[in-house]
């Protein structure tokens, strides 16, 4: 009944069991994978998919969407599509959409297409337009830094008067 026999025709699908379980795909199944608040990651997390952080990760996050609940931390660096900040990360966020809640509290550089910062809300760092490159580009070359007195790092600078 459940060996095989000589009879078959040594087809692919005679030899091969097929599986009844049904393929998931992460991205598109609405749900996101949830850390927990009583949970502590140590470690890189990356997804296709939706990623919910109420508890505390030591870790860079690659996903499409992340939302960093009230109570969670997150000390590592973000790279995202969209990201909601309700928590504290400490790290640089990289991300098309940034939204940051009044609870949100950020120690390191936002680099964003789109941003939204409720009253309250406490950054610590640079504040970055991304222009036109993607989450998962490595350099920087594409980021138009927002004028400041001294935009600089260190080396000569040339400073022209403006036109009255």
């Amino acid at each position: 009944m459940f060996s095989k026999t000589k009879e078959t025709s040594g087809s692919p699908e005679a030899v091969t069991p097929t599986s009844t379980e049904p393929k998931r795909s992460p991205a598109n199944s609405g749900v996101p994978s949830i850390i927990s608040a009583d949970l502590k990651i140590t470690g890189n997390l990356r997804s296709d998919g939706d990623i919910q952080v109420d508890g505390f990760v030591e870790g860079d996050i690659d996903s499409a969407t992340l939302t960093v609940g009230e109570g969670a931390q997150v000390k590592g660096h973000i790279s995202c599509d969209a990201v909601r900040i309700c928590g504290t990360i400490d790290g640089a966020v990289k991300a098309k959409s940034v939204v940051m809640a009044k609870s949100a509290r950020v120690i390191g550089d936002i680099i964003h297409d789109s941003l939204a910062i409720e009253a309250g809300a406490f950054i610590e760092g640079n504040i970055k337009r991304l222009e036109g490159a993607s989450r998962s580009s490595g350099g920087t070359s594409n980021v138009t830094p927002a004028p400041t007195a001294s935009s600089g790092s260190g080396g000569s600078q040339t400073s022209k008067p403006l036109a009255s």
